[in-house]
Order: C-alpha cells, then sequence, then structure tokens
C-alpha cells in the first residue's frame, strides 16, 4: 500500500500514528498565571539534546475557553515553565483519566486523584510519585502546518529520579517499566531491555 496524506489513506483509522511508534508519553504539569494547576499527556514527545538537556513535545487541537490551544500550552505561554512526569506502568489509569478535556478551572491532579510535589526550580507542581520528572524552562515555541500544530521546546533546569528506581548509578527502567503510546488506543510498556556496544571507528 501507497498514499498521500494530502489524499488519505482510505482506511478506518490514520495508520500514522501507529507507524512512528513507540512513542514516549510527556506527563506535562503546568500551573497558569491564576496559580491553577493542569496535568495532561502528550505522545508527540522526546529528547532533542544534551548538553544542555532539552525536550520538545507538540501540542495540537484546541478548546474552546483556550483561544486556539489547549490547557498546557496556554499556561506555559503564560509562565514560561513546565514539567515533564514519567508514566510508569502504575500510573497507567491516572495519565489516561488526565486526558479527558475539562473546563481551565479543572484541577487534573485532582480530578485524576494524582498527589503533587513541588518542583525545585521551576513554579510548577509535578507528580510526586513519578519515576522521573524533568523541570524545564521554555526556550520557544514553533508553529507548525495545521490549524492548531505546536512544538514547545524547554531546557531542563531540574531532574527528579526516584531512590528505587536508580541501579548501581544507573537509572533502570525496568523498575517502573515506562509506559509508551502506539496507534489508536494501544498503548506498550518496557519490561525487558538489552544493550549493544557501538563499533568503533
Amino acid at each position: 500500500m501507497f498514499y498521500r496524506p494530502a489524499d488519505g489513506h482510505g482506511l478506518p483509522h490514520n495508520p500514522f500514528h501507529a507507524v512512528v511508534s513507540p512513542r514516549p508519553i510527556a506527563w506535562i504539569s503546568t500551573r497558569g498565571a491564576d496559580g491553577r494547576d493542569n496535568l495532561a499527556p502528550y505522545s508527540f514527545f522526546n529528547a532533542v539534546a544534551s548538553e544542555p538537556p532539552q525536550v520538545v513535545f507538540g501540542s495540537s487541537n484546541t478548546k474552546a475557553d483556550r483561544d486556539g490551544t489547549k490547557d498546557s500550552l496556554g499556561n506555559i505561554r503564560e509562565t514560561g515553565v513546565f514539567c515533564v512526569n514519567i508514566v510508569e506502568f502504575a500510573a497507567r489509569e491516572a495519565m489516561n483519566a488526565s486526558s479527558a478535556s475539562h473546563p481551565r478551572e479543572v484541577d487534573e491532579f485532582e480530578a485524576a486523584g494524582v498527589a503533587k510535589a513541588a518542583c525545585e526550580t521551576i513554579p510548577c507542581a509535578r507528580v510526586g510519585a513519578a519515576p522521573a520528572a524533568l523541570e524545564c524552562r521554555l526556550t520557544r515555541v514553533v508553529r507548525l502546518a495545521g490549524a492548531t500544530n505546536y512544538a514547545v521546546f524547554g531546557v531542563v533546569t531540574g531532574v527528579h529520579l526516584r531512590d528505587d528506581c536508580l541501579v548501581d548509578g544507573r537509572l533502570d527502567v525496568t523498575r517502573y517499566q515506562p509506559v509508551a503510546r502506539l496507534g489508536y488506543r494501544d498503548y506498550a510498556v518496557v519490561r525487558e531491555v538489552f544493550e549493544m556496544i557501538r563499533p568503533k571507528a
């Protein structure tokens, strides 16, 4: 099969999301200028540089009460900060619950039953039990093709690692089993890893 996205794929569901998978999930926490906290998952997400550490996530769609965007990006524009919380398997249901579309005054931490903790370098809440969390300062928002598509870049100013996930000085993902997004309504979990050594030049 071959198709041009501009012409449509002719399938019951868009296969693009299934092709680019698995994708890590950024459980983004933000705080608006009004002090209200927000929590929402984004699966168009990744690290893009290490010195200094930087991340990007993609925001699409819109809410009627957010002027052409969603609560996360709206809050980031107001305050210039956000936190990326890593989703462990044990938190999958809470992460999914936080994806519900609520009015902007609703705190998704409370709605999804997620305990908060304070960030250290930015004025923002984070997921208290997350195996890892990246405190970020906004560096730029890039408008992408499409009516409501944006890429949000941030530099990492603080890193939280849960102590029980550190083994011999390394973050052991099998201790918390990160959740990844696939296509459609499908997800994956990492329970097994293998190592490969790069060949020398």
